[in-house]
């Protein structure tokens, strides 16, 4: 589903909703630029002496890449677990984002594009003036803070800085002049009325000379004196002019009191996007007023005001797993544009992440684990999906809302590729787990003995442009195996620049809406004991359902960052919580 800037406010409800019942959520960034390139890079001080740089090194190059480039697209996919008919339903969603703060909020926004990703966004059909016409607002942490600020400043109008202006500054001289003159002369007046008075520039007339108009410092000049020379008045700006009226607390209160709710209406617009963030980590969503949602029922609007309050006090406190592919230079990124300024150590970044998102799967680890520190296996979002596009179970469903990746296959539509990392996650988990793969000897297997991923001996390499060690797909269980494709490869495919895995196209099966299992005919079953079902419901539950979030599969498989090319090869985010 499409969310934009024009239909964003009035689905948050449901955004927030499908967070809150989902089972896990993924997510996918297109950006406006990545770190450089790393090949042929002059080995740095520090790097190990194979040439690699450390863990450290890598994160600090994508902060700063992070730091200059844009986040443009988000795609964010819930999964809800449906027990009693044994499937996963998906809703993919996909969303612009909007560069350009709202003026009024005094934040300003400074990013660049890099021509290489501008290139690669355009081959795959990306529309650079989306953000900007459709995107959805939002905020970091860092902005909204620092919007507050501002707006605390102009409200406490007694610590602005004065200004002074120039003894040539002959202009402003007699501005300041004419003012003292006509408020001397309007409280020297001997009738009540006008119990107000109006200052514009000379020559203003709003109906035949509109144009004549205070400019910023002269207003400023205006609200300066009166404050300093007439602190029984007051100043309020007016279209083309500043009006001067006698202090009035009740009235001022009330003004103070307006200003403050538009203020904060703006500002949660503003927010936009990250509300969802929020969502997904168990954030503070109190900012959301629930009666502002469009309903022409006002019996309607109470009720989804009263069930909106009650999803937000679900999810505030409780952080949703969070799932992604190649997840370390996302996760930079999603700090960076969601939360705010990114900390000098990589260990206090795994450390604020982990806080953040104590649950945490990149799908790239799931399916490389057994190779410590090594880019040889391609494991890009379309290979995976193809080779694990014919395993019957678990059965995935797109929501009947959500069909368009049903019909369409837009690759590096961030929408898409988190529906991709979605479905991968859901298979390729039930699939490790039926095989065994994370008790006893099997800790360090993939399925069956490190088979599907495997490093070449010693001292062999692949073939020049083929990037990896090709999936051994007839390793694969038979419900697991298809058959999968190479292409041209990309520094911009979800691998990143780091260690440019492929991007591969989808030529195999189109996407359905269901996954049905494979029928078999099966003898009419003799009669059991109670344990014996028991267990034997457990086994076929097996292969059938990931594992459950409490399983000692994730203690191997979660909270660990495939970092290729690197001394590490993993960012370990910390233990998963029991």
């Amino acid at each position: 589903m499409d969310v934009t800037r024009q239909t964003f406010h009035n689905l948050l409800p449901a955004l927030i909703a499908a967070i809150a019942d989902a089972h896990f959520v993924a997510i996918d960034l297109e950006l406006s630029g990545i770190p450089g390139q790393q090949i042929n890079k002059p080995r740095a001080h520090g790097d190990h002496r194979d040439g690699k740089p450390t863990l450290q090194q890598r994160y600090e190059e994508t902060k700063k890449a992070a730091e200059q480039y844009q986040v443009l697209q988000l795609g964010i996919t819930c999964v809800g677990e449906n027990r009693d008919r044994g499937v996963y339903v998906v809703r993919p969603y996909n969303f612009f984002l909007d560069p350009v703060p709202d003026e009024r909020l005094n934040v300003r926004r400074v990013f660049s594009y890099d021509s290489e990703a501008v290139c690669f966004l355009l081959k795959h059909n990306f529309r650079i003036e989306a953000p900007f016409h459709e995107g959805v607002p939002y905020f970091s942490r860092a902005e909204e803070a620092r919007a507050r600020l501002s707006a605390a400043q102009r409200q406490d109008r007694a610590n602005l800085a004065d200004i002074q202006p120039r003894a040539d500054d002959a202009e402003s001289l007699e501005l300041v002049e004419r003012l003292r003159k006509e408020v001397i002369a309007w409280k020297n007046r001997t009738t009540p009325m006008p119990d107000f008075l109006n200052f514009a520039a000379v020559g203003f007339n709003q109906d035949l000379h509109p144009e004549h108009v205070l400019n910023a410092y002269q207003r400023r000049l205006v609200h300066q004196y009166i404050r300093a020379e007439h602190p029984d008045l007051v100043t309020i700006s007016r279209q083309g002019f500043i009006q001067i009226v006698a202090y009035d607390e009740e009235r001022e209160n009330a003004e103070q009191q307006y200003r403050t709710k538009k203020f904060e209406e703006t500002l949660a617009r503003q927010i936009g996007l990250r509300w969802l963030v929020e969502a997904i980590s168990g954030g503070d969503m109190s900012g959301i007023n629930p009666n502002g949602f469009h309903t022409a029922v006002k019996a309607r609007q109470d009720r989804a005001a009263a069930e909106f309050i009650s999803i937000r006090e679900q999810l505030e406190g409780h952080s949703t797993v969070l799932v992604g592919h190649n997840l370390f230079l996302d996760l930079i990124y999603f700090h960076a544009c969601f939360f705010g300024p990114l900390p000098d150590r990589v260990e206090d970044f795994q450390r604020t992440i982990h806080d953040l998102f104590p649950r945490i799967i990149d799908t790239k680890y799931l399916a490389t684990h057994n190779l410590d520190n090594s880019a040889l296996a391609r494991s890009s979002l379309e290979e995976l999906d193809a080779s694990l596009s014919k395993q019957p179970e678990p059965v995935i469903e797109l929501h009947p809302q959500h069909s368009k990746y049903a019909f369409a296959e837009p690759a590096h539509e961030a929408g898409f590729d988190s529906y991709l990392t979605a479905r991968i996650l859901v298979r390729l988990s039930a699939g490790l787990e039926s095989r065994g793969a994370h008790c006893g000897e099997n800790n360090n297997a993939l399925l069956d003995g490190d088979e599907i991923y495997f490093t070449p001996p010693e001292g062999r390499s692949p073939e020049e442009g083929d990037g990896g060690v090709p999936l051994n797909v007839d390793a694969l269980p038979a419900h697991l195996s298809s058959s999968t494709s190479a292409s041209a490869r990309s520094a911009f495919s979800h691998a990143t620049a780091f260690d440019l895995l492929g991007d591969i196209p989808l030529d195999e099966d189109p996407i359905t809406l269901t996954l049905q299992p494979q029928k078999t005919d099966r003898p009419a079953p003799a009669k059991q004991s109670k344990q014996t079902k028991r267990k034997k419901k457990v086994d076929t539950e097996i292969g059938r359902r990931m594992p459950a979030w409490e399983s000692p599969f994730w203690e191997l498989y979660g909270n660990k960052l495939r970092v290729n090319g690197t001394v590490e090869g993993v960012c370990d985010l910390g233990e998963w919580p029991s």
